[in-house]
């Protein structure tokens, strides 16, 4: 118990013990207030988050895996962000991938004594094959998640790179670490409910480290998700959008190249742009390493 009230995210929030006293409205008035602090304790380590972004993206280069890890809310944001860089980014699902403790009934609801095992940690990367190639990131608000550890421990072990995502810094993931990534958002509304200012601290944080690395990888054009994968409707027609957007066309020219190239939208543009057919555009983006810009210079 004397340890547990050492750690950052279990302390009392001066600024809300009255809460429960307040009108709704007062309430998500200082709610909203509390998570004003986030996005500040983001900005405070920010050479961490690029450093971590160029070791993932070097690391997916070179055919390697990013590999999140983490367990409860921690490993449930790790899914979130794992599960929707196929669908925005068109990547192979094995690519970005979460380790739960617990696993799959986990997602939905708490596996009793799962993330209190290093071993399950152990067992899950050598099920997933990890490999040195591949990069860890291991998440875990207050620092100490035992599944996390055992993830870490055997990432090192061979000598693959190690990144931890906390809101503890100094704790012993952060220490262990290759690149802690560690805001500090304050204690929570509610005492240890860390899915709130420390979920969307994390939250932030992998929205940054995922997206950066796509956009370091070629899959972003100016500001546009020009590899997204035309899965449904909404997407067929964003995919038209941004061809229209990139390449200063209208929407039938934009249909029509990507219709020859099978909805890629980076195919599409540089297809217009370069008044080249399909074939020649894919052989351009090849030779560009898959990058718009690139591409379109050569």
């Amino acid at each position: 118990m004397v340890e547990l009230q050492k750690i950052a995210t279990e302390q009392r929030n001066p600024h809300t013990t009255h809460i429960d006293t307040l009108s709704t409205l007062e309430m998500v008035k200082l709610i909203n207030q509390e998570d004003h602090h986030v996005a500040d304790a983001v900005a405070e380590v920010a050479p961490s988050i690029a450093a971590a972004i160029d070791v993932i993206a070097e690391r997916l280069a070179d055919g390697g895996r990013l590999i999140y890890c983490g367990a409860g809310t921690s490993g449930r944001l790790g899914i979130l962000d794992a599960v929707e860089c196929p669908p925005t980014y068109s990547t192979d699902p094995e690519m970005v991938q979460c380790l739960m403790a617990g696993g799959y009934p986990a997602i939905f609801k708490a596996v009793e004594g799962a993330e209190d095992s290093k071993e399950l940690g152990v067992r899950d990367m050598k099920g997933i094959k990890f490999s040195k190639r591949d990069v860890l990131v291991g998440i875990a608000a207050s620092g100490r998640t035992p599944y996390v550890a055992g993830c870490v421990e055997y990432a090192r072990e061979l000598g693959a790179p190690v990144i931890a995502v906390t809101c503890c810094p100094g704790s012993e993931l952060d220490q262990m670490a290759d690149i802690g990534i560690a805001p500090a958002p304050g204690p929570e509304v509610v005492t240890g409910s860390t899915r709130m200012k420390s979920g969307t601290a994390q939250k932030m944080v992998l929205n940054m480290l995922s997206t950066g690395a796509m956009i370091k990888l070629g899959k972003v054009y100016g500001n546009l998700m020009v590899d997204v994968k035309p899965s449904n409707e909404k997407l067929v027609q964003r995919c038209a959008s941004i061809v229209c957007t990139a390449a200063d066309c209208d929407r039938n020219t934009a249909i029509e190249a990507l219709e020859q190239c099978e909805y890629r939208p980076k195919v599409a543009i540089v297809m217009v742009l370069r008044h080249v057919d399909a074939q020649q555009a894919r052989m351009l983006l090849e030779r560009a390493g898959g990058r718009v810009a690139c591409a379109l210079k050569t």
